[in-house]
């Protein structure tokens, strides 16, 4: 008897799961400060709060990708939902760090297993246009930042409480939850296609063609998130409004990833890539040597440049290595995340360091001097990551060069047993 899959509603289902997602990001950052002042943190404490988010991703996704397979699409997404109501509602009720702590970390983990679930989802759903749906799946992560970062500015203009703020992702929470209990998923397209665990593992971990993405994952992931994550602590002193930076370049990703579709089938998912890196430098040099109103000039560029870089190198993979299936697919997703974690910390030292090389000597930090020396610092920071993009224009130059003529597989789609 055969089983309908309606994935449609699959799919909507995972953009509401990725919405949750990115909602949790915009309006934790949203209420930070209010959760140091309620619960009298220190700085330090928040920030390992903050962190426990992105220690919770990477280790889900990695621990989902390996896993998937086995116990199912299905089951995972429910685990994420379990995950995410459990780290809203401890985040509502929260008494102190440790709830907060625990909570972020709740969170974390439950977004990764979003993402561990729902790439392979969409993959093995939209088998013959896998680029273009991942770029439309993955425009909910800036879409949900912009809406989590406007709810906050909205709700407390009128007055309403941090408590209510969080709650109100309960809502897509239960929905998303409800879908993906009573739908009916197909399995994975590794499974569907008849590949075993062993050729998968082969497919991760010895194809050179997959070694070179995962290497190129980090500089990608980097270059997007790094500099979205610092513009307003680099360039604070460069513009009066450093936050509308990030503001104006997410949402040029929502646009970019909206109308992926025509591009990548005019372009394919390698030329992208190399569009996007030439964009991206270019766009890295100007946000590092323009001033005043001319930076929202600088972050429309960049925006362009970095908005197919995540769900494009996503998409490249699951086209051309779908052997490696939601193990390749979630191993990459880590990568970047872990890249990022390891070159935020390198970087913020180097910021510092540049902090203190710009005072004039024997200045205090303080006062009119230490503003100048951050205004400095920060372009020269920028200046320095510019240096990745550049290395991968090379790189995909290299891949566009490679792919031309190579053949693509197209899998079949088989039913994953209810839950």
């Amino acid at each position: 008897m055969s089983i309908t899959i309606e994935r449609n509603k699959l799919f909507w289902a995972s953009c509401l799961a990725l919405l949750v997602t990115a909602l949790s990001f915009g309006i934790r950052a949203g209420i930070m400060n209010k959760l140091g002042t309620n619960f009298n943190l220190s700085t330090q404490q928040l920030g390992v709060i903050t962190a426990a988010a992105f220690w919770g991703f990477p280790l889900a996704i990695v621990v989902g990708g390996f896993i998937v397979d086995i116990i199912g699409m299905k089951k995972l997404l429910v685990m994420a939902f379990v995950l995410h109501l459990a780290g809203i509602l401890l985040t509502v009720f929260a008494t102190g760090y440790w709830t907060l702590f625990i909570s972020t970390l709740l969170i974390g983990i439950a977004n990764g297993t979003v993402e561990a679930a729902c790439n392979p989802l969409v993959a093995s759903l939209f088998t013959d246009n896998k680029t273009t749906k991942l770029n439309h799946f993955h425009l909910w992560f800036p879409g949900g930042i912009v809406i989590g970062t406007l709810l906050v500015l909205l709700l407390n203009y009128v007055n309403i409480g941090w408590q209510v703020q969080v709650a109100v992702m309960i809502i897509p929470t239960l929905i998303y939850g409800y879908l993906f209990y009573t739908l009916k998923f197909p399995v994975t397209e590794r499974v569907a296609s008849g590949y075993s665990t062993k050729d998968m593992y082969k497919a991760t971990f010895l194809s050179p063609l997959f070694i070179f993405m995962f290497i190129c994952m980090f500089g990608t992931a980097v270059t997007e998130l790094f500099t979205g994550q610092w513009i307003d602590v680099l360039l604070k002193n460069v513009t009066s409004n450093a936050i509308l930076i990030l503001t104006l370049t997410t949402g040029v990703m929502v646009i970019g990833r909206a109308f992926a579709g025509p591009i990548v089938h005019r372009f394919s998912p390698q030329g992208v890539l190399l569009m996007s890196s030439v964009v991206a430098a270019i766009g890295l040099y100007l946000l590092s040597t323009l001033t005043g109103n001319a930076v929202f000039f600088a972050a429309l560029v960049f925006g362009v440049g970095v908005c197919y870089f995540w769900p494009t190198m996503i998409g490249f993979v699951a086209e051309n290595i779908p052997k490696s299936g939601a193990l390749g697919l979630n191993m990459l997703g880590g990568a970047g995340m872990f890249a990022v974690s390891i070159y935020s910390i390198f970087m913020g030292k180097y910021y510092d360091d540049l902090v203190v090389k710009h005072l004039p000597a024997g200045s205090n930090a303080t006062g009119e001097a230490l503003e100048t020396a951050k205004s400095l610092a920060g372009p020269e920071v920028l200046r320095l990551t510019l240096i990745i993009p550049i290395i991968l224009i090379v790189a995909f130059t290299l891949l566009t060069l490679y792919m031309r003529g190579r053949k693509k597989e197209v899998p079949v789609m088989a039913v994953e047993p209810s839950l």
